[in-house]
């Protein structure tokens, strides 16, 4: 059975209340913070991620973060974005930043839901499944440019076959 199976009687349902199901079935550990927003942590192959989803509803937008610490070496933070640069040039939906002050790589993601469309289970499911696939893919690389001294091109030759598996 199809995960929208489950949905195809509801009206009005909130994307946040789809998230908390699709936790749920994956058996992610979650949190639901708020009425509009909910936290979980997804086990890749290099770590476990936090992703937190919120429903801005003034802009009719399901916002997806999906964060892994990282504390590269100052000298070599012009390395991190200028890797940065080259990932997002690979990446067609969502791109990753980086905040300093909390030390942590951000990948973040945007469903438009705009005219009052109703986000599907699938839709969320593969933003999520996107996030940590990328995240995966890409954390090789990051290492190898920030602590592996590689050149970011180096680096990102780690990157260029499909991460393996599921999350």
């Amino acid at each position: 059975m199809a995960l929208s199976e489950q949905y195809l009687d509801a009206e009005d349902l909130h994307p946040i209340d789809i998230v908390e199901h699709l936790a749920e079935h994956h058996d992610w550990q979650f949190d639901r913070i708020h009425d509009d927003q909910i936290a979980m942590a997804v086990e890749g192959q290099w770590r476990t991620y936090s992703i937190t989803l919120a429903w801005v509803a003034s802009d009719e937008t399901l916002r997806l973060i999906c964060t892994f610490d990282m504390e590269p070496p100052k000298d070599r933070m012009p390395a991190l974005m200028e890797a940065l640069n080259a990932v997002n040039d690979r990446c067609w939906a969502g791109a990753f930043s980086y905040w300093e002050e909390q030390k942590l790589m951000v990948f973040r993601y945007g469903l438009i839901l705009a005219g009052g469309q109703i986000a599907s289970p699938e839709q969320i499911d593969t933003a999520i499944n996107a996030a940590v696939m990328s995240a995966e893919r890409y954390y090789p690389a990051f290492q190898l440019a920030t602590w592996g001294d590689a050149s970011v091109e180096a680096a990102l030759q780690t990157a260029i076959a499909e991460a393996y598996g599921r999350a």
